[in-house]
């Protein structure tokens, strides 16, 4: 029987951005702090209370990369329960283009511009990612993007 305590606890809820550049480049953010220190990954994080997670999205990747983006779809939802080491999170990732802003870093990551991708990536955001150069593809966003 679970104590009231494990009841009442639920998974959090965190947004990530694919987010594809004018000349069909990927921007991933190299975190600089555990969980996976060191290790690039998508722009996202924790949805903040009151705000949508489209709201959320738009707001993490100006925060970690300068850039304004639109939204062009929903990637998918991504919720095995021991995909962020931190405990049970769910992320909601959306395909993003980029709008405005410039690019740069962040007090917590790192900025860079890939057409090339690395091996390891953060999480699972190399299946969010390749999930999100599916959907581009659908859509008929281009990209120059080569997965290693």
């Amino acid at each position: 029987m679970l104590s009231s305590v494990e009841a009442r606890r639920r998974p959090l809820v965190t947004v990530d951005g694919v987010v594809v550049r004018s000349v069909g480049s990927i921007v991933l953010v190299r975190r600089r702090r555990p969980p996976y220190e060191g290790y690039w990954a998508l722009p996202g994080g924790f949805v903040e209370y009151g705000e949508t997670v489209e709201e959320a999205v738009k707001r993490e990747v100006e925060e970690e990369t300068g850039l304004i983006v639109d939204i062009k779809g929903l990637i998918g939802v991504y919720s095995k329960p021991d995909r962020d080491p931190r405990g049970h999170v769910i992320s909601i990732a959306y395909l993003t283009i980029e709008a405005g802003g410039e690019l740069r870093s962040s007090k917590e990551t790192q900025v860079g511009e890939f057409f090339v991708i690395p091996k390891k990536l953060a999480f699972d955001h190399r299946e969010i990612l390749r999930d999100g150069l599916e959907l581009a593809r659908k859509l008929g966003i281009a990209t120059k993007i080569v997965l290693q």
